[in-house]
């Protein structure tokens, strides 16, 4: 989909052929790059699977827009949050050499149209909007006044920090709360906090008597941020990664998590069975899992494959709150 934009891009503009330096902001792993120049092209990307790819494929590849090289192209990958668009699209015109022009690309379901609406009301001119499979191209001169679209760490109650973006940014969602409020009085020793977010469940869990190390473990930069700063505890420490490249030096005896279950609008169930996949396999012998879901998805039956307890301890109309003990392992 983005691909073939991109190719009637830049094969219509002469000038976006000669660019000497590209930056693109947020792409997906599933996204095709294939028709820029990789000598070029430098990628912004905070979500750890993504940055890997890209890594993986020649790409150089940057965490944070301020690293990013000053480009004569910046291109912004539309996020579906709109306040992390306006953000991103800031960012991105920061790096423009003079001259440089902002390319903006998504699908018309994740709000490409308010987007290049709210661009017009700023002064951007787009001139011919390129539309195909489902989704908008634009390419325009950041207009004046666009720098006042970066965002600013946003405080939420409970004294947390969150960015535009980040998966509930505007406070903890229902899950994670039903779980901060159920998990026992007393914790093991050695806990980690799968997808930890901004630190939500993290600050619950260093309030439990017994807890002595906290591995947070976020593939989120921006989120894992916002967690540093919430969870000032010389017992956390900080990984950005995804769950399963993070290996303890002793097995964890406890896991914390609300896993997630889509990256697009679909369920994907398979995001959270990964998860506690990972898990299983890092656990001590005596290890413990605390897990919330939605009650549609079907972890009860894979944890019952994976550990010799597993029991649900709260009731929810929507969610399901598992625990489950003494994983599984294989003779």
């Amino acid at each position: 989909m983005r691909s073939a934009r991109f190719d009637m891009a830049l094969n219509g503009d002469a000038s976006l052929q000669g660019a000497a330096a590209i930056v693109v902001f947020d792409p997906q792993a599933e996204d095709d790059l294939s028709a820029l120049p990789r000598n070029a092209v430098t990628v912004v990307s905070g979500f750890k699977p993504d940055y890997d790819h890209f890594a993986g494929h020649g790409f150089a590849v940057v965490a944070d827009a301020a690293d990013a090289p000053m480009a004569d192209l910046a291109i912004v990958c539309l996020p579906r949050s709109k306040p992390a668009a306006r953000d991103m699209l800031a960012r991105a015109a920061g790096r423009l050499r003079d001259g440089g022009r902002l390319m903006l690309d998504g699908q018309k379901t994740d709000g490409i149209v308010a987007v290049l609406r709210e661009l017009t009301d700023l002064g951007a001119d787009f001139g011919e909007v390129i539309s195909k499979a489902h989704g908008k191209l634009a390419v325009f001169m950041p207009p004046a006044g666009i720098g006042d679209w970066i965002a600013a760490p946003q405080e939420i109650g409970g004294g947390f920090t969150t960015r535009a973006g980040v998966f509930s940014a505007d406070g903890p969602d229902r899950a994670s709360v039903l779980l901060a409020e159920i998990l026992p009085s007393k914790l093991p020793a050695r806990v980690a906090d799968f997808g930890a977010g901004w630190g939500y469940l993290s600050r619950a869990i260093l309030a439990r008597d017994g807890v002595r190390s906290l591995d947070l473990i976020e593939a989120d930069a921006a989120a894992l941020a916002c967690a540093r700063q919430n969870i000032p505890d010389p017992r956390a420490s900080f990984h950005w990664a995804d769950v399963g490249d993070v290996r303890p030096v002793l097995p964890w005896e406890a896991v914390v998590m609300n896993p997630p279950f889509h990256t697009t609008r679909s369920a994907n169930p398979a995001l959270g069975l990964a998860f506690v996949t990972a898990a299983h396999a890092r656990l001590a012998g005596h290890g413990q899992l605390w897990v919330v879901a939605n009650r549609q998805l079907p972890y009860p039956a894979a944890l019952k494959g994976m550990f010799r307890d597993v029991e649900e301890f709260g009731r929810d109309p929507t969610f399901r709150l598992i625990r489950a003990a003494f994983p599984i392992r294989a003779r």
